[in-house]
């Protein structure tokens, strides 16, 4: 039995459900989700072993697989069926694989991973796991301090947003704390070094990159192009790979556009 996930849950009407990345948490989604809950059923879960939800036993994997009958299960739990659902990076690559099984409704997918050749792998790992190790080895009263300061936000946040300074000293400092404390970090890198996605999503489905990500290139996008020529692929001008906070607004059109098209669709 895989642990039930802690989540926040705000608004009413069509669910939405928003994924975060490898070692961050829900609170990624504060910069949009309070304007998503005007006019959805938004659920922002803290994937096993980030942020409050607890990690996995020791015997299983963190794949694909096991990831998308776990939250089959949580939307059972929660009572909804086949919602829409959003993801960015990791998350963005559940997302997907929800769409192709036939999970969700829609698909909105912010520099998913899983698009990567052996070198955009090691470009997307190194750096995620520099900023894992600082995070282990740096004492939580630095993490306070640093985060208090603009200099402090940009060397934190530098590799994730192309403003990283207009992030709050709280929202910087809880960001740290969660990536020092993901449980599940290492188990879900591990199996991120062999995964690629290379399905085809018969929901609607819009991929969408910015052009400064640092983790997952730009240039990634081109491959998603490739793999997925039937889904809506829309550029981020400027932001970085967490573009809930660089560009909100524009997040939020693509998102409400993207369950739009599955309303038509499924009206037709």
């Amino acid at each position: 039995m895989l642990p039930d996930l802690m989540y926040t849950r705000r608004g009413s009407g069509t669910p939405l459900v928003l994924l975060h990345g490898i070692g961050h948490r829900r609170e990624a989604w504060d910069p949009v989700l309070d304007r998503l809950a005007e006019h959805f059923h938004v659920i922002a879960p803290d994937l096993s072993g980030f942020g409050q939800s607890p990690a996995y036993a020791g015997g299983v994997r963190y794949s694909m697989e096991n990831a998308c009958d776990h939250l089959a299960d949580q939307f059972a739990e929660w009572g909804i069926v086949k919602p829409h659902v959003v993801g960015n990076s990791l998350g963005g690559a559940i997302a997907l694989e929800l769409g192709s099984r036939g999970l969700v409704s829609s698909v909105t997918a912010l520099s998913p991973a899983g698009f990567f050749g052996p070198v955009g792998r090691v470009q997307a790992l190194v750096p995620l796991f520099l900023l894992r190790i600082t995070a282990l080895l740096t004492p939580e009263p630095v993490l306070r301090f640093l985060a208090g300061r603009d200099w402090g936000r940009r060397l934190v946040g530098w590799v994730l947003y192309t403003h990283p300074e207009r992030h709050g000293a709280k929202e910087t400092y809880g960001d740290s704390l969660a990536l020092k404390h993901a449980t599940a970090f290492e188990r879900t890198a591990r199996e991120g070094v062999t995964y690629s996605f290379d399905n085809q999503v018969p929901v609607p489905t819009t991929i969408a990159w910015g052009t400064k990500d640092r983790i997952l290139p730009y240039t990634q996008s081109r491959t998603a192009r490739e793999r997925l020529p039937q889904a809506r692929h829309v550029d981020l001008p400027g932001s970085g790979h967490v573009p809930m906070a660089d560009d909100p607004e524009l997040v939020i059109r693509i998102i409400e556009k993207t369950v739009e098209a599955a309303q038509v669709r499924r009206a037709a």
